[in-house]
Order: C-alpha cells, then structure tokens, then sequence
C-alpha cells in the first residue's frame, strides 16, 4: 500500500488518533523563538541590572506559547503576545522590543490576512511595544526602531506571498503545458491508429469485392479480417479516449445524443416560451445531414438565439435553414434594437464576442463561411454556409 506523507502544514496526531491544533513545525518555531527570546532577556537584563529576574523570563517563554496557534487564529495570536509584552514591559526592569515572538506573530498575519489587517497589526505592535513607562522621556530612537522592525517584517512576508504565488503559477502552467503534450502526443498516436486501421480495412473491403463472384471464400475471409481489424481499431481508440478523459469529472448520468436538425423545432419552441417570438422556415429539399453538420448548425442557431433575447429588447425573430444542392445555409435574424444596436452582439466595442467567435470557429472547422452583423433598417443577422460532399449533399 503506497501512503501519503502529511502536509507541512497538517495537524499533528497523537498515538490515539485525535488531531493536535498544531503542527510539528509550528512546535519547533515556539520553541526556537521563546529560547532566542529568553537568551536576549537574559543578556539584557544581566547587562542592564546586573540580574535576570525571574518573572520576566516565565513572561518571555509564555508570549511564546500563543505561536502554537498561529496558523488557526493569527490575528488572535499577535494580540496575545503583545499583550504579555505590554505586560512585561509594565512589570519588568528591562523593556522588550521587537522579539522573535512578535517578529513571528505579526510575520503569520501578514502572510495569512489581506493587507488592513497586516497594516493595523503593525500599527497596534508598534504602538504595544513602546515602553510607556519612560513618558514623557520617552527616546524617540525607541520609536523609530519599532517602526523599522515592523517594516522589515511587513516586506519580508510581502515577498514570500508574491514568491509563493509565482512559485504556484509556474507550476500551475508546467502542469498544463505537460497535460497539453500529453495530449497531443495522445492525438497522433489517434490519429496513426486510425489511419492504419482504416487503410488497411479499405484495403480489405476492396480485396473482398472483386473476390466476391469468382472466389467467395478469399471473400469470406477478407470481411473476417474486417472485422477483427475494426474491433482492434475501435478497441484502441476506447483505450486512448479513456487516457483522454482520466481527469474529467464522473457524469452523474448517461450522455445524451448530442443535438442535431431535427432538434431545431424543439429550440425554437423554447426560443418562443423565453418572450422571444421565433419562426422556422425549412426549405430546399430536406436529407439527413452528417452529425458534425447538423450539431454545427443547432449551435449556431442555439447561440444566435440566445444573444437575440439578451440583446435585442421587444424583438421578433425567424430561423430559416436552406438545403442547397452542395451545402446548407443557416440564417438567424431579427427586428429588435436593443439597448446598443450593433455593439451588444459580441464587437469587441462592447462585450466579449465569444459567441460570434465560437459560431465562426464552428463554420470554418467544416470549410463554411460565416457572417453576422446589424442590419440596416434595425435588427441583426447571423448566416452561416456549410458545404457538404458529394456523398454526403446527395439525398437518401
């Protein structure tokens, strides 16, 4: 069984199983800052008295126990130890500045809280770490050194968030780039497989053919080899597209047929239940179209719409679909205004222009033309003409 080291940041267990409310690392930072705080004291207060009161040493190890919860409650934990700064430096001959107590409290609020509050927690350091007992002797050097440390610190945690947050968008866009090959990489193979399979299974349907009439065996056994070769084929692509859709979300339900021509009625009807009258005119003579084709054109018409009641105000509308011999044109159009004629419809003046770019891509993916823009009189039209084969424009 493979596991999963904890986060740095994780909760610490107990042998029982019950989560700590602190971490391993935030332990060693309390204990690494009340021991450097104690040395100062103890320094300070021998050089300065000539003793190292008690009291003040039991103060300077309890502000450091506060940082034990530094990443649950911050702002909190930078009241407490001021608190017990003010405290000491009430109670205590020798004054504290800026120790590694509150250097690390105000450092955590900084990292974790948006720039008021840091700004406030500042603020309310320098002011609680200002030996008041000197008033109105009080240095003004005193001052300024706690203005300087909060500084420091402030920039110092700026630095790490903007050095975290590139550090992230690096490997956010590492990770895509490497999905993107994947991909790709994913796609040729695709494309290789199908394209061998097919060959080679137009090579036998053809084998069989004219082996049909004077050798029906040699037939019989180019339509097996047909067969196995278009499982196998249809067999790897299942392997690949699953590779495709490792990280896609799990459909809660089966995936509907994707929508088509014949679906165009059904949109219209919503089009007219959604306050925007919409007409369909069929006309030319109606085939089945290829599947591309068909859902190419109920996106375009499903998108134009769409746009048309968000932009187009008190408005009638009308679809007309024409079979062409060697194509199929898609018109949508209507008579409203709207609130900015001409630049709601997705021009780059106003709005993104998504739904137009989206139609176009749609249109040139098949060799079609696309057009859309206002009319002169009022209103705006969207047409698209998409070209069909031979095989595929000839009716059934």
């Amino acid at each position: 069984m493979v596991t999963t080291p904890p986060a740095p940041w994780a909760p610490a267990t107990r042998q029982g199983g019950d989560a700590l409310p602190w971490t391993r690392n935030d332990g060693l930072v309390a204990v690494g800052a009340g021991v450097m705080d104690l040395v100062s004291f103890t320094f300070a207060s021998h050089a300065e008295q000539g003793e190292v009161p008690v009291a003040g040493c039991l103060l300077v190890m309890a502000a450091a126990l506060p940082l034990l919860a530094r990443r649950r409650a911050p702002v909190p934990v930078l009241a407490a130890v001021l608190v017990l700064g003010l405290v000491m430096n009430l109670t205590v001959p020798t004054p504290q500045h800026f120790g590694a107590a509150v250097v690390v409290a105000l450092y955590t609020v900084v990292r974790l809280t948006g720039t008021p509050v840091a700004v406030a927690s500042a603020v309310g350091a320098v002011v609680a770490l200002v030996n008041w007992t000197k008033w109105p002797r009080l240095s003004l050097m005193e001052v300024v050194a706690n203005v300087l440390a909060a500084v420091v610190v402030i920039i110092a945690a700026a630095v790490m968030n903007r050095w975290q947050r590139d550090i992230a968008a690096n490997r956010r866009m590492l990770a895509d780039r490497a999905v993107a090959a994947e991909r790709r990489r994913i796609a040729r193979e695709l494309h290789d497989i199908v394209a061998h399979h097919i060959t080679t299974m137009q090579l036998m349907a053809g084998g069989a053919r004219a082996n049909l009439a004077r050798d029906p065996e040699v037939a019989r056994q180019a339509l097996v080899e047909l067969e196995g070769s278009g499982r196998m084929a249809l067999h790897e692509m299942r392997q690949l597209l699953d590779v495709l859709r490792a990280g896609d979300e799990a459909e809660d339900e089966p995936t509907a047929p994707q929508p088509g021509i014949a679906d165009l009625e059904r949109i219209v009807a919503e089009s007219c239940r959604a306050g925007l009258p919409t007409a369909l005119d069929v006309r030319g003579s109606e085939r089945p179209l290829p599947p591309s084709v068909g859902l190419t054109v109920f996106r375009i018409v499903q998108e134009s719409l769409t746009n048309a009641r968000k932009y187009a105000g008190e408005a009638r509308a009308r679809v007309r679909l024409v079979y062409e011999p060697d194509g199929v044109v898609v018109e949508v159009r209507d008579d409203g205004v709207g609130a900015d004629p001409g630049l709601a419809r997705g021009s780059t003046a106003s709005g993104s222009g998504y739904g137009l770019v989206g139609m176009r891509e749609r249109a040139a993916l098949h060799g079609g033309t696309f057009e859309a823009g206002p009319l002169d009189e009022a209103g705006f039209r969207v047409t698209a003409r998409l070209p069909l084969t031979a095989d595929e424009g000839a009716p059934r």
